[in-house]
């Protein structure tokens, strides 16, 4: 049975056709599938490629068994969305960055050929991210349950009132809060939205949570970091306009008496990175660390 590759990418960038023509002819050649959303054939045809080799699935064939690659043609929004639609099956994530920063999509477009033949050459390094699964409840009744590579974001709207809520930790009462929003963010979201609310960067290898407030109406409230092992639960007692926001992508109206349940995920996603890139160099060539 042929070897099969779901391709997710960002389809609006300039750069995806020319990075198509360098690394898909690598699999094509060798007799594998191809599975992409559709919106991917204009760019395909501008690479050049044969338009049978592509099929087309809206799915991304969340109805069969797990892919043997997922290839991230894109930012880091995109990988965090392929990681909820196809990492989470079980398939390994290889990101080539066609986007700005490129935390997570951590190979270079100029070097995405090297980067798909390092992979078929079994010389790229497993790098396991845990989750975070996330729940909505209202009055008994669960209305979302989502798992998350980064974060999981209660927030108030632009022009509503300060929020309140009640955290629990495991079985404690972690008190009343007064914010604009909480935050609570993996290890690997722990440099997005958490880091600019103050919050610490975590090692990726940590089994831990940041919980980050927004704007706290008590200064002295600060970022925490949780064991992973612990549920984490966020009551919302008075808010307005208030929604919550998973991986920046999905969102969810919340009202007044909900709670939003959270707990490490059972589900972790696989990135495929090259040797040598480790996670203090990452933060040097991404976040200017030792600059001045």
């Amino acid at each position: 049975m042929p070897q099969r590759l779901v391709l997710v990418a960002k389809v609006k960038s300039p750069h995806l056709a020319s990075t198509l023509r360098e690394a898909l002819p690598v699999f094509l050649d060798r007799g594998w599938e191809v599975l992409g959303e559709p919106g991917l054939e204009e760019a395909w045809a501008q690479a050049g490629l044969d338009q049978a080799r592509l099929q087309v699935d809206l799915d991304l064939g969340a109805g069969d068994a797990p892919a043997d690659l997922c290839l991230v043609l894109g930012g880091d929004g995109t990988l965090l969305y392929a990681a909820r639609r196809v990492g989470l099956r079980g398939t390994p994530i290889l990101g080539i960055n066609l986007g700005s920063l490129g935390f997570l999509t951590a190979h270079p477009v100029s070097g995405a050929r090297e980067a798909v033949e390092a992979f078929l050459a079994g010389v790229l390094l497993t790098d396991v991210r845990p989750m975070l699964e996330t729940e909505l409840w209202r009055q008994g009744v669960l209305l979302a349950r989502q798992s998350v590579l980064n974060d999981a974001v209660l927030a108030k709207g632009a022009l509503a009132r300060i929020m309140d809520m009640r955290l629990r930790i495991g079985n404690q009462d972690a008190g009343p809060l007064k914010a604009d929003g909480l935050i609570i963010a993996t290890p690997t979201g722990s440099t997005a939205y958490s880091l600019s609310a103050g919050g610490p960067i975590l090692h990726p290898s940590l089994e831990a949570f940041v919980i980050a407030p927004i704007c706290p109406h008590t200064l002295t409230l600060r970022p925490s970091v949780v064991p992973a092992s612990l549920p984490i639960t966020i009551t919302l007692q008075d808010a307005e306009d208030a929604h919550l926001t998973l991986d920046g992508q999905v969102g969810h109206r919340v009202l007044p008496g909900d709670e939003v349940r959270l707990r490490q995920a059972k589900t972790r996603i696989t990135l495929l990175q090259r040797p040598g890139l480790h996670f203090f160099a990452l933060l040097q060539q991404k976040l200017h660390w030792g600059d001045r």
